[in-house]
């Protein structure tokens, strides 16, 4: 039964400094998909297709716990994007490249996933994560 009010699409709306970098950086480094782009009298824009979303809602305590597994201090912001790629630290390291900055090195966490925390050219925070064979 669909109930009205139903979330269809979930959308990460980023307000970018730089947005020829960001461009460059998102599509490009992380091979996400141009669904739909603009430029107007107001600005440029850009919707890119990420695959799957989910929201994860945090305590406070648990997040100084993600922080702690995956980079080994309390360096958390109010929001942090995560991706499942097929293998993390490949892929951090064409972040890396693209202008991206690692927190900490990769590591397995306690829920079995190869993890690795980066900084976006934003500032924004992002967690690569790849499952492991014990997940």
């Amino acid at each position: 039964m669909e109930q009205a009010g139903r979330v269809i699409e979930l959308r990460v709306a980023l307000t970018v400094k730089d947005f020829d970098r960001a461009v460059a950086f998102y599509p490009d480094a992380l091979c996400l998909q141009e669904v739909l782009s603009w430029d107007s009298s107001h600005g440029r824009g850009l919707i890119l297709a990420a695959g799957r979303a989910t929201v994860e809602l945090l305590s406070t305590g648990e997040a100084e716990y993600v922080d702690q597994i995956e980079v080994g201090q309390r360096v958390g912001a109010l929001i942090r994007l995560g991706a499942e790629v097929e293998d993390s630290e490949a892929v951090a390291g064409d972040l890396q490249k693209a202008g991206a900055e690692m927190l900490a090195p990769p590591r397995t966490t306690p829920w079995s996933h190869r993890s690795v925390r980066l900084s976006t050219p934003e500032g924004l925070q992002l967690t690569l994560f790849t499952p492991t064979s014990g997940n």
